[in-house]
């Protein structure tokens, strides 16, 4: 059960995390406009807080691993909201964060 509310929470921040980010992108570099902008901006506050629930209570652990997240996770982003095709090298790196992330918060202690 631990991992999977840790792999839920995971995606949960990248989610709002990425969509922030993308919303913020969209209001300012695309000229959408200041409701977009504050739509990312409270994306990006619910990250923060979904980021807390994780299981483990090393932030340090869960920043790190979330990194890893936040790279695979930005790929799919690109790919389903802007029509991004990764090559290969993306798509191995994305696959060495991910097995980072298996390693940092999910190898035995």
């Amino acid at each position: 059960m631990g991992f999977l509310r840790s792999a839920v929470l995971f995606g949960l921040s990248a989610l709002t995390e990425i969509g922030g980010a993308w919303l913020i992108w969209q209001g300012v570099r695309e000229h959408r406009g200041w409701l977009w902008i504050g739509g990312g901006v409270l994306a990006l506050g619910v990250y923060g807080f979904a980021a807390t629930l994780q299981p483990d209570a090393n932030f340090g652990r869960v920043l790190a691993a979330y990194g890893g997240v936040f790279v695979a996770g930005s790929l799919v982003w690109g790919m389903v909201a802007d029509g991004f095709r990764p090559d290969r090298w993306d798509v191995v790196g994305a696959l060495i964060c991910l097995a980072g992330v298996a390693v940092i918060m999910y190898g035995p202690r």
